[in-house]
């Protein structure tokens, strides 16, 4: 008869379970499916296991030795400090469990340092602590961590998305009491069509290096926060298959569980940091697949939760339904058809341009918000400089000033043709710089708003000599040297923008027919 490996887990959990283990008073057990982790004191001990799923498979003592050990490598990676080896618990001559003892080992586990279980991202979600600067510290996060990703051979990854939506169907069609035959089919529909849509775009990715052996497992649940910097940990190990993919798909676990969990500025301003850090203009392309990538990461995290086992009819049972049922939905909206938006937002220096921008693009579609397009930021980047580093004054040359303006035209053209919005934040002193923006919108096919800021003089000098560690060079002397702009014809809507950036950005909403909160 063959042994049950749970069998001797059960032991081996018992003796982890117990605080005279660890020279501890108290040991807390988290179990997942796949998993069951013991905190003592400022050590954590995580044992696979004995299970066999068609993506995992654990069965064997084995097995599991080589899971952790592939757990180790991969999250060292992210989280050095975090993940400090892997640890046998060995069985002596006379039956005794020890943890790194000399006997036979007849379990396997990854030792991790302790860390704060109410500082994971979901914990802070939860308490809407998740502010502008965590999240441009998470697109940051996750832009250093694809830097350091490994390229991985694109096809059978680009043929594994087909399989994706595939087994999501039969998983939601085994569910009708969840998910409704109708929405399933439009689901499926829409993603098959838009995974043959970008198939080229895919091999094109993946040709550049741009498909990655990355996280593959990026929800806020596996992001903590240590020292004040999100540290992303529990990087999928033990399919690197499912671990690999596009750094847009791998950035749209994250940037999905933001939008499901209604926090969509924090979800825009990862974006856009991502977008800022990797310099990536093809990424811009990239976003024609960025709405599949959302819809399969949702739709993947609502056939999971609908899976967690539950007495039928129980209050866990309803409350797993609609929370599955929420990941179909956005699964389904995240592939609704969309128009993209082009939104230009002018003014002299100091009316809050980039201010404003920055607070509209959550409310325009698709998700996860418009992208942004700075023309300080594009000076910069074009001088071959930190965002925040000063120019010398031959950088405002015109001839310097026509090649960002251009930049701007290039990337916004790039952005409408991948179906996105975007958000295009500059001076546009002349006729000629509006009109040239405003073409973009109209040959791409894509709505176009002009908005223009205005606020006095003395607003603006005030405001430019607020700043800090900010991507703009203007001060005092460019305020009052732009006071004799001839404007021309605006044509633009025109906002006063003299007030509260939050006046500002309610009377921008209302000229642009945004809904209100």
């Amino acid at each position: 008869m063959t042994r049950d490996p749970t069998d001797d887990q059960a032991a081996v959990f018992a003796f982890l379970g117990r605080p005279d283990t660890f020279g501890v008073p108290a040991v807390e057990r988290i179990d997942t499916h796949a998993a069951a982790v013991f905190l003592a004191g400022e050590r954590a001990i995580k044992i696979k296991r004995a299970v066999k799923f068609p993506f995992l498979d654990f069965s064997t003592l084995g097995k599991r030795k080589a899971a952790c050990e592939a757990e180790i490598e991969i999250n060292r990676r992210f989280a050095p400090a975090l993940y400090r080896g892997v640890v046998a618990i060995t069985k002596d001559d006379s039956g005794r469990l020890s943890l790194g003892g000399a006997g036979e080992p007849v379990e396997w586990a990854v030792e991790m340092r302790r860390f704060d279980e109410n500082a994971t991202l979901d914990r802070l979600a939860d308490r809407k602590e998740i502010d502008a600067g965590l999240a441009d510290a998470l697109g940051r996060a996750v832009a250093a961590a694809h830097a350091a990703a490994p390229a991985v051979e694109a096809a059978p990854w680009i043929a594994a998305l087909g399989d994706y939506i595939a087994q999501n169907e039969r998983a939601f069609r085994e569910r009708p009491d969840i998910f409704p035959p109708g929405p399933i089919d439009d689901l499926t529909a829409r993603a098959r069509r838009k995974l043959t849509d970008v198939t080229a775009l895919l091999h094109a990715r993946g040709a550049r290096g741009l498909i990655r052996r990355g996280h593959g497992d990026m929800h806020l649940g596996n992001i903590v926060l240590i020292d004040g910097r999100p540290v992303l940990f529990d990087a999928l190990e033990f399919n690197a298959l499912v671990a690999s993919g596009d750094v847009l798909y791998d950035l749209a676990f994250l940037l999905m569980d933001l939008v499901e969990r209604a926090l969509p500025a924090a979800a825009s301003i990862a974006f856009n940091r991502y977008l800022a850090e990797t310099g990536r203009p093809e990424d811009y392309d990239a976003l024609a697949a960025l709405p599949l990538f959302l819809s399969l990461r949702a739709a993947i995290r609502a056939k999971v939760t609908a899976a967690k086992p539950a007495a039928a009819g129980s209050t866990q049972a309803q409350a797993i339904a609609r929370s599955a049922r929420t990941y179909f939905d956005w699964a389904v909206r995240f592939l609704a058809p969309c128009t993209p938006t082009l939104i230009a937002v002018g003014g002299l220096s100091g009316t809050g341009k980039s201010v404003l921008a920055r607070a509209l693009a959550p409310f325009v579609a698709p998700a996860p918000g418009a992208v942004l397009l700075r023309s300080d930021v594009v000076r910069k980047t074009l001088h071959g400089r930190q965002e925040t580093e000063r120019l010398p004054g031959e950088a405002y040359r015109p001839e310097a000033t026509r090649a960002v303006y251009a930049t701007l035209i290039e990337r916004a053209t790039r952005i409408l043709a991948a179906g996105h919005s975007t958000i295009a934040d500059a001076v546009y002193a002349t006729e000629a710089e509006r009109h040239a923006i405003e073409s973009v919108a109209h040959n791409a096919g894509a709505a176009f708003h002009g908005l223009f800021l205005t606020a006095d003089l003395k607003t603006r000098i005030a405001r430019v000599g607020a700043r800090t560690a900010d991507a703009s060079d203007a001060d005092a002397a460019v305020a009052h040297r732009q006071e004799s702009y001839r404007l021309g014809t605006i044509g633009w809507t025109e906002v006063d923008a003299s007030g509260t950036p939050e006046e500002t950005l309610a009377k921008a909403r209302t000229a642009l027919g945004l809904k209100p909160d």
